[in-house]
């Protein structure tokens, strides 16, 4: 099956490079059109309607967070490959809401592993959460993918994450525990720029906000919300304190 795709990215050596490497390592992706900014790329779409766009974020005028403004709900028919050379900030808030992205300087193996992510699940539903995100210094809301559905939260509603093997548990403040088909070190490297979760067990990431005691006896635990325990290695001890007086002053 043959899927046509539009590139939109200000950069006319990129535009260049990303279509000669679809063409010739992706055969299965048909370049309908390259585009030099949104304005034009919304007119490509509605020509060529195509089933992918791979979209830069910072352009001139408009950014790629704005292209699907320009759409109603029931024309937005593609899903969305950032292609980008942002910050490590940004690629943060790019993960939390769960969509795809390559980085520039690209390579043939980042491009295919890309179209097979889009091959197994269309993700236009996430780009409002990368659009909040991106507004502010501190994310607001996560995309939390399980193996039937994607659950979109507030991450102060979270009061810890839990390792389960090659998955994690999201235990959430009203009652509900999320079982999400993604390791716990990678919900450590997204929210590193969070100053509320800390890593304070191999098998526990915790909402710093929702401790209510530490006690020190049975090696040690944190009570939170609603009576929870989340173990907490002595090591860690010491370092939360730190984190909790920094949030406190």
């Amino acid at each position: 099956m043959s899927y046509r795709a539009i590139i939109i990215d200000d950069e006319e050596m990129a535009r260049n490079l990303l279509a000669g490497m679809i063409r010739e390592f992706i055969p299965d992706i048909e370049v309908v059109g390259c585009c030099s900014d949104v304005a034009e790329g919304v007119k490509a779409i509605h020509k060529h309607k195509p089933d992918i766009v791979f979209l830069d974020i910072e352009m001139p005028t408009h950014t790629g967070l704005e292209l699907l403004d320009f759409f109603n709900e029931d024309e937005i028919n593609f899903s969305i490959i950032f292609v980008t050379a942002y910050n490590q900030y940004a690629i943060q808030a790019i993960k939390l809401a769960a969509v795809d992205y390559i980085l520039k300087p690209f390579e043939p193996e980042d491009i295919s592993a890309a179209f097979q992510l889009f091959l197994k699940e269309k993700k236009q539903g996430h780009y409002k959460i990368l659009q909040q995100n991106f507004k502010g210094d501190i994310p607001q809301r996560i995309a939390l993918p399980s193996l039937t559905s994607v659950q979109f939260v507030e991450l102060n509603q979270i009061l810890y994450f839990q390792a389960e093997g090659a998955y994690t548990t999201v235990a959430m403040r009203d009652g509900r525990s999320i079982t999400v088909s993604k390791s716990l070190k990678l919900y450590e490297n997204i929210l590193q720029n969070s100053t509320d979760f800390f890593r304070c067990h191999r098998s526990y990431i915790v909402n710093v906000r929702y401790i209510k005691e530490y006690v020190k006896g049975d090696g040690g635990y944190l009570l939170l919300e609603q009576n929870h325990q989340v173990s907490i290695s002595t090591e860690k001890a010491t370092e939360l304190f730190k984190i909790i007086d920094a949030l406190q002053a």
